[in-house]
């Protein structure tokens, strides 16, 4: 599985984001793609209101504040549907 993590340099929220991911990633098997908005047009203008935001596929995790029981209940879920 592949989270992405939108963002951009220099900012708070996305390097909290960023080590929630790394935390949940010791109990959970999921990779993480940085992507700078920055670098993107259409990333900027759909996502600079809410950075960081966390995708999976096409789904919005989490955004801005990130909740880690948020995150980790969507993995937990997304373990169980897998494994079934």
């Amino acid at each position: 599985m592949q989270l992405k993590l939108y963002g951009k340099e220099k900012c708070s929220l996305c390097d909290q984001a960023k080590a929630t991911l790394e935390m949940l990633q010791q109990d959970y098997l999921f990779e993480i793609e940085e992507i700078n908005i920055y670098n993107d047009d259409v990333l900027l203008e759909a996502y600079h209101l809410m950075i960081p935001v966390i995708k999976h596929d096409d789904t919005i995790v989490d955004t801005e504040i990130v909740d880690i029981e948020k995150v980790e209940n969507y993995l937990k879920k997304k373990n169980n549907s897998e494994n079934s």
